[in-house]
């Protein structure tokens, strides 16, 4: 093996950490980490750092091609959504709840949750 590793990344396994021992894959309810923790805890943080792409959507619209191109700069597209109605707020493609549209600090938008979909719901 060469020491120019950064074509393929390696450079990455070389500065994580070293790989978990037996006591990190214990069963639930073992004893904690070395570092006090429990290990159903190390396990879970495994994941926290694992970004997610939330999509809120207002409102969808299907039209044919041809309207399309023809849409120009001040173009309306009327959305299937009433004003005030909940938008559907999405985590990697995956309907998790309904919200609102709000304004936060006069210059962005933002969505709040106004209810979570259980599993069930969403995964029909």
């Amino acid at each position: 093996m060469t020491t120019e590793n950064t074509d393929i990344g390696l450079e990455d396994f070389a500065t994580s950490a070293p790989a978990p021992d037996a006591s990190a894959t214990a069963a639930p309810g073992a004893a904690p980490a070395a570092d006090g923790k429990d290990v159903d805890d190390v396990q879970k943080e495994a994941v926290y750092d694992i970004p997610v792409k939330i999509t809120a959507v207002i409102g969808t619209a299907t039209m044919p091609v041809n309207q399309l191109l023809r849409l120009g700069r001040g173009a309306v597209v009327e959305l299937d959504r009433k004003l005030g109605e909940a938008v559907d707020i999405y985590a990697n493609n995956r309907l998790i709840a309904r919200g609102e549209v709000v304004v936060v600090d006069d210059n962005h938008i933002g969505v709040t949750m106004t209810e979570i979909l259980s599993s069930s719901a969403t995964n029909g």
